[in-house]
């Protein structure tokens, strides 16, 4: 299991078309992927989950990944998250 504490860096925060283009970016891994913030662990995966999250920008969340390719997996939603 991968784990990274990530700092939302979305201008918008987690909106609508963010959380798709999130969703899109976890989708292509194999890795079972999920984001914590505060007492919620979302899968990754799930568009309706992630909305209900509501993130902001400049909030921390936490990106864990557990599967083959894991580490890919976390990498690439940290980049996502802080807009790179």
């Amino acid at each position: 299991m991968t784990s990274k504490k990530v700092t939302i860096k979305l201008e918008s925060g987690l909106e609508a078309r963010p959380v798709a283009m999130l969703v899109q970016v976890a989708s292509q891994y194999d890795s079972d992927i999920y984001v914590e913030s505060a007492s919620k662990r979302i899968n990754a995966k799930s568009i309706m989950g992630m909305m209900s999250l509501a993130l902001g920008s400049g909030e921390n969340v936490v990106v864990e990944a557990n599967g083959s390719d894991e580490e890919a997996a976390v990498t690439a939603i940290e980049d996502y998250l802080s807009n790179n």
